[in-house]
């Protein structure tokens, strides 16, 4: 159902302004994958194979195909989607954002049989990966570091990945899902990373630290794909509740920073040609601990899943306040971070490392589209 209350008059120009700048994006990395831009010069850093991130430059290139109606942007994001199959066989948790959010629009509304079965092909690789006994995908060893990792960025697209497959695709959807919330929310705020040990053991993992801006809106996007695509359960919406809760209290700022209540070292000056900006915390440019626009996109999106859901499910508050808060976050991206070329600035990768922490992101990209798309009725919020 689209979500085109109160949005008329900045939610379609900002979206074709972001497909705009997704085809400048297309003509300038040509067969590789972009990853982050600068943002003085819009000048892309990209890869040959996309890394994590793969998934949401196919998924940018299947939502301008659907705009559009266009051959020659289908075939381009068809393309796309089929140079993600070297990461099938990968060992990351990751593949739930490569092959969810590159194939999802692609095998749905594209109606691309290539794209739905490299899904499949994914999905039964993910469940061959599952481990019964931890109760989850591990995240894997494909990027280096421990392999028995528990990580808030393993859920989202995973889950309706996992739940794809017959004979035990939902169980293990479901556990994966289950493992991390409860994991990550047995500290308060919510802990992004732990590390297995010995038994059912489970301690806290120093990276992504704790704060970090995205931890809550990649379980929320986890969860609100799993209340879809899983058995209805009262204590999967009792997590979720809790764990949105705080983002729908009053007062909270529609963008957080990119470690929330802590203030990192500086970064080098080398990490970036940006000047360095006064390190006032309520700077927007604050070098020290600056802001995430792509976190703000991606609670957005996850509220608006929710808010259908809260809808058929007789919680009209929970709709209410989660459609109203996703609403104010696309449009203050839309009116206060979307830069002349369309693409959503301000987003932080790594605040630690200092590596592009005031850059415009291509997954930032990917989630001010999709949230614009719902609300414009170009997609369903279940879409993708």
């Amino acid at each position: 159902m689209p979500e085109a209350f109160g949005c008329a008059g900045w939610a379609a120009p900002a979206l074709a302004a972001v497909l705009a700048r997704v085809r400048e994006s297309a003509d300038e990395t040509g067969a590789r994958f972009p990853l982050y831009a600068d943002p003085a010069t819009g000048s892309w850093k990209s890869t040959t194979r996309g890394s994590w991130t793969g998934g949401f430059w196919a998924g940018l290139l299947w939502l301008r195909a659907l705009a559009t109606g266009d051959p020659g942007d289908r075939s381009a994001a068809a393309d796309c989607t089929r140079r993600l199959a070297y990461w099938a066989e990968q060992d990351t948790a990751t593949r739930g954002l490569i092959f969810w959010y590159g194939t999802a629009l692609a095998a749905g509304p594209g109606q691309d049989s290539a794209a739905a079965a490299l899904r499949d092909e994914a999905a039964r690789a993910c469940l061959a990966a599952y481990d019964p006994e931890r109760g989850l995908v591990p995240w894997g060893d494909a990027f280096g570091g421990p392999r028995l990792l528990a990580r808030a960025d393993g859920v989202p697209g995973l889950v309706p990945l996992l739940a794809g497959p017959a004979n035990g695709g939902a169980a293990a959807a479901y556990g994966h899902l289950t493992r991390h919330l409860t994991l990550c929310q047995s500290e308060q705020p919510p802990r992004p990373a732990w590390q297995a040990g010995t038994g059912d053991t489970w301690t806290p993992h120093a990276a992504p630290p704790l704060g970090w801006s995205r931890t809550v809106p990649w379980l929320l996007l986890g969860a609100a794909d799993g209340l879809h695509c899983l058995a209805e359960d009262g204590g999967l919406w009792e997590a979720v509740e809790r764990l949105a809760a705080p983002r729908l209290a009053p007062g909270v700022p529609l963008v957080p920073r990119a470690r929330e209540g802590h203030l990192p070292s500086p970064p080098s000056p080398s990490v970036s040609s940006i000047p360095s900006a006064p390190s006032d915390p309520l700077n927007p440019l604050n070098p020290v601990n600056p802001l995430d626009t792509s976190a703000a996109a991606i609670e957005a999106v996850a509220l608006l899943k929710l808010a259908a859901l809260a809808r058929t499910t007789g919680r009209g508050a929970m709709a209410s306040r989660a459609a109203d808060r996703a609403h104010r976050i696309l449009r203050h991206l839309s009116e206060a971070h979307l830069s002349p070329r369309g693409g959503l600035l301000n987003g932080c990768y790594d605040a630690e490392h200092g590596l592009a922490p005031r850059h415009e992101l291509i997954w930032g990209d990917y989630f001010l589209a999709s949230g614009l798309a719902t609300l414009t009725g170009l997609t369903d919020p279940f879409a993708a």
